[in-house]
């Protein structure tokens, strides 16, 4: 069944952050995605211009209309309007036809522009919502606002810590329980854009549908958080300030349990004449690495290509069109295995799953036979090898933001 999740959230005129963000975010990550609008605000990238808050009775006819319907999965709650609306909110929501809804509070107070979006009334009325949270996803300003994390976790909700407000080129977010203290951490390298518009909302949002299909929440916040990288890096430039995201350009990524068939490397015999050949076909070139013999394309709707000198050709002296003193831009995947049947120079087909290791244990324990069980290999993919009864290559994989937007892209 199709998750559903409702969004409790004030609306962005220009389409960056608020219900607009949450809306992309759900549908993208295969949700449904209901809203009960709690202000209407008339911004765009350099700020907000105006707020019009929507009275509470209507904020509870729309989440009433909504559940007697269609049935809610899990709550995303953001801008929430004023402190009369975060009570009568957190009540509706502690009834019993809500009660087992997962509950993701992102605590809006400032926009990214620097607006401000909640009194301190409303910050106060804040604690009723807490009480109701499955968690909590506050940035560094927000989470002292809130008390800091004692504060928080005192009312029995987890807390996700973003990193994104911290100094330095990392960003952690961190996964604390009220319970364990802190039970998973995440770093990686800031993502250098002033698109950054809706972030906060997008990433509690793809929280939210993550817990309405199922999955546990340290899962679901790691999906979450791939979608948000990826939706930054495809953030399409608009607007003259803080830019929205791209969450419509994050298209096969492999964030999903099922397998996505996103990938495929053929053998070329000159590296030259095939880059000038895909890229006369239309496709992106995304890696260069002649040295390697190695390119990678990207087709418009994200799926990837690459080609690959073959073992052979580079052991002749790296083949026609390629230099042995050409700079690269990557460090290019090694020689594959050879598969039965076929030598050394196939084609090998990509598979690429958010749950890698615990899809190829579902595989191995049924008898499918692996030639490398999943190893993390130094171009930033996670990788499994095998080949199918036809002796074609395949490799099941994770790569996250590492296939389309490795740091080395062209």
């Amino acid at each position: 069944m199709t998750a559903r999740v409702l969004i409790i959230a004030g609306s962005d005129s220009g389409g960056g952050a608020g219900i607009q963000a949450d809306i992309k975010t759900v549908t993208m990550l295969g949700g449904h995605a209901m809203t009960a609008i709690t202000a209407i605000t008339a911004q765009n990238t350099m700020g907000v211009q105006g707020v019009h808050a929507v009275p509470t009775e209507m904020v509870l006819m729309q989440i009433d209309s909504v559940v007697a319907d269609i049935g809610v999965d899990a709550v995303k709650i953001g801008m929430i309007g004023s402190a009369e609306t975060a009570a009568a909110a957190a009540e509706r929501l502690a009834r019993p036809d809500l009660a087992g809804a997962a509950v993701v509070f992102d605590p809006v107070m400032v926009a990214t522009s620097g607006s401000v979006l909640a009194d301190a009334d409303t910050i106060r009325a804040f604690e009723a919502l807490l009480d109701r949270a499955t968690v909590v996803t506050p940035n560094l300003p927000e989470l002292a606002a809130l008390g800091g994390e004692a504060a928080v976790l005192a009312h029995g909700c987890a807390l996700l810590v973003k990193g994104g407000h911290g100094e330095g080129a990392t960003v952690t977010d961190r996964l604390i329980e009220p319970d364990a203290g802190e039970v998973a951490r995440w770093e990686a390298p800031r993502i250098e854009s002033r698109n950054t518009h809706g972030t906060g909302c997008t990433l509690a949002s793809g929280i939210a549908t993550g817990l309405a299909q199922g999955m546990p929440l340290e899962p679901a916040v790691a999906r979450a958080r791939d979608f948000v990288r990826l939706a930054l890096m495809g953030a399409p430039g608009l607007g003259e300030g803080h830019g929205p995201m791209g969450q419509q350009t994050v298209r096969n990524d492999g964030l999903f349990t099922g397998p996505a068939l996103n990938q495929i490397t053929l053998p070329v015999r000159d590296y030259a004449a095939s880059v000038a050949f895909y890229k006369q076909m239309g496709l992106v070139q995304i890696v260069d690495s002649p040295t390697n013999g190695y390119a990678r394309f990207e087709a418009a709707n994200g799926v990837t290509l690459s080609i690959h000198l073959s073992p052979s050709r580079l052991r002749e002296g790296l083949g026609e069109g390629v230099s042995p003193g050409a700079a690269s831009s990557e460090t290019g995947p090694p020689p594959t295995p050879p598969a039965s049947g076929r030598g050394e120079d196939g084609t090998t087909t990509y598979l690429e799953s958010g749950a890698l290791d615990a899809w190829v244990a579902y595989l191995a324990r049924r008898g499918v036979a692996f030639e490398q069980m999943p190893k993390d290999e130094t171009w930033g993919w996670r990788e499994a090898r095998l080949t199918d009864p036809a002796g074609n290559r395949l490799c099941l994989y994770q790569a996250g933001e590492y296939r389309r937007f490795p740091p080395w892209r062209v």
